[in-house]
């Protein structure tokens, strides 16, 4: 099976397989394949007692922690609704952000009831969607740059160009995170004023994917088989080999969970580093997000979504969903699944 992803077709592939996150010009088949735009025919340990703050966490001062997992907002009350080449999805305390790969857009939804409020112009192939409360960024994987937009209204503050390939988003409270998969490293840029204040190299080649456990960053490389853990001053605090093509990359509040596309399973491990568990997870595990209790994965070659015991690792149910689900968003109470190849935005 292959699938088209925007009419930019190039050769030379590089092989690649993304989690939530889309790029233009891309063919589908058990992996997935990108073609560049540019080509033509010692860590920290982790705490002793952990624990996991509650689903649904709201409150006026949010802590690193709570940033981390996403539980800034009390939760929504579910369906599926029509957009176009979906693959990213973010929750912004209200409303459900879509970037639109093949559309240069991005679509507002109100997680309550499925309303559509809007689509926003963005720029080329966009992909990754973050939101850090008052505003909404956008990966663009074709243009190289970030849009930021205005939560509430949609309009663009700013486009900010970042590294090459942009595909990946994460907010640690301060900066917004880039994965840049063209160019092998991450673009920090700070929120309040939409300047890129840095660039560094991932250890492993096209990060993919980009999360914040609260204090550290965590960055899937893609081809490298591995994901890195980073300090928010840039030093590399170690590199930890997964399974094939790991792509998505969530946090659960102990663990750092990864989804591994190439060997159809998941990955946990501690912010130490170390592997707890490695579990399966469908065909193609894409995106991967936490919800106060368990992990989603979404199964891109399957057709459905795996959701496993957070604390356990075993699997606890597995749910139909469109073509090609991709991107997924948490909304305090409800799962959203971007479903590529059917143009869908489905409410679990």
């Amino acid at each position: 099976m292959k699938k088209q992803i925007q009419a930019t077709i190039r050769r030379n592939p590089v092989t690649l397989v993304l989690a939530g996150i889309v790029f233009c010009g891309l063919l589908f088949s058990s992996r997935y394949s990108v073609y560049s735009q540019e080509q033509d025919p010692g860590a920290a340990t982790e705490s002793s007692t952990p624990s996991r703050p509650p689903s649904g966490v709201s409150t006026v001062t949010q802590n690193p922690l709570q940033i981390a997992l996403l539980h800034w907002y009390n939760a929504n009350l579910t369906a599926t609704f029509s957009t176009s080449s979906p693959f990213g999805a973010a929750f912004d305390g209200a409303s459900i952000w879509v970037a639109n790969n093949s559309t240069n857009k991005v679509t507002k939804i109100t997680a309550s009831d499925g309303t559509i409020k809007g689509s926003f112009a963005v720029g080329t192939g966009p992909t990754g969607v973050a939101c850090d409360g008052q505003h909404v960024w956008v990966a663009n994987i074709n243009s190289s740059n970030v849009t930021e937009l205005n939560a509430s209204t949609g309009a663009v503050i700013a486009t900010i160009t970042v590294g090459t390939q942009p595909n990946a988003l994460a907010f640690d409270g301060t900066n917004i995170w880039v994965a840049n998969g063209g160019s092998n490293n991450v673009s920090v840029i700070k929120a309040t004023t939409g300047a890129v204040v840095n660039t560094f190299a991932s250890s492993g080649t096209f990060p993919a994917g980009v999360v914040f456990d609260g204090t550290n960053i965590w960055i899937a490389n893609n081809t490298s088989n591995n994901v890195t853990k980073m300090s928010s001053s840039g030093a590399v605090l170690g590199t930890f080999v997964v399974g094939t093509n790991p792509s998505g990359v969530a946090f659960d509040g102990m663990h750092i969970w990864v989804g591994n596309f190439g060997t159809n399973n998941v990955t946990e491990l501690t912010t130490a580093g170390a592997v707890v568990g490695t579990f399966a997870a469908g065909s193609g595990p894409a995106y991967v997000v936490y919800d106060g209790a368990n992990i989603w994965v979404s199964d891109f070659n399957g057709r459905t979504v795996t959701k496993l015991n957070a604390r356990t690792g075993a699997t606890l149910g597995t749910f139909s969903a469109g073509t090609e689900p991709n991107g997924l968003a948490f909304d305090g109470a409800n799962i959203w699944v971007a479903n590529f190849g059917s143009g869908t935005i489905q409410k679990m």
